[in-house]
């Protein structure tokens, strides 16, 4: 390999692994089992500075992880997995949450308490076809737990 193609190797790696870190997560959690629960949600935010597309998810306490929508037809309320990813739209926040688009971590390993972290690594897709990954830790939160109060959910309450 030449010094030239060394150099623009490196500087591609240099920069799709930069653009990753574009796409910033606010609370994250992780929703806690009860014993012999095989499955449990994965909760954020994420806003990309610029056009992505979260293709996949990956965490070492489960065997299968899935990108879901959860929507009604009519009056049933279906999930299905996203085989193609999300797009998040550049400056548009994506809410991944109970009810709405979320992360099924199934096949689990263990149990996950609430206290507990769960490692979860995004790949993501820009419109150029490269990928790259982020990790982030999930805090879990106790089983009735809602998104937090910050996030709208139910959290807080006003007396």
């Amino acid at each position: 390999m030449t010094f030239q193609h060394t150099w623009v190797a490196a500087l591609l790696a240099v920069s799709s692994a930069a653009w990753a870190q574009d796409v910033s997560v606010a609370d994250p959690w992780v929703r806690a089992t009860v014993p012999q629960q095989r499955a449990t949600g994965a909760f954020m935010r994420l806003t990309a500075e610029r056009d992505v597309r979260l293709v996949s998810i990956s965490s070492p306490v489960a065997g299968v992880v899935e990108i879901h929508e959860m929507a009604m037809d009519g009056d049933v309320m279906k999930m299905r997995a996203l085989p193609g990813g999300l797009p998040l739209k550049a400056g548009t926040p994506v809410e991944l949450k109970p009810g709405g688009y979320h992360v099924m971590l199934l096949d689990l390993k263990q149990a996950v308490k609430a206290g507990d972290q769960v490692p979860l690594t995004l790949t993501l897709q820009g419109a150029d076809g490269q990928t790259s990954t982020q990790q982030l830790n999930a805090p879990v939160r106790a089983l009735g737990a809602g998104q937090p109060a910050a996030a709208g959910g139910h959290g807080a309450h006003k007396h």
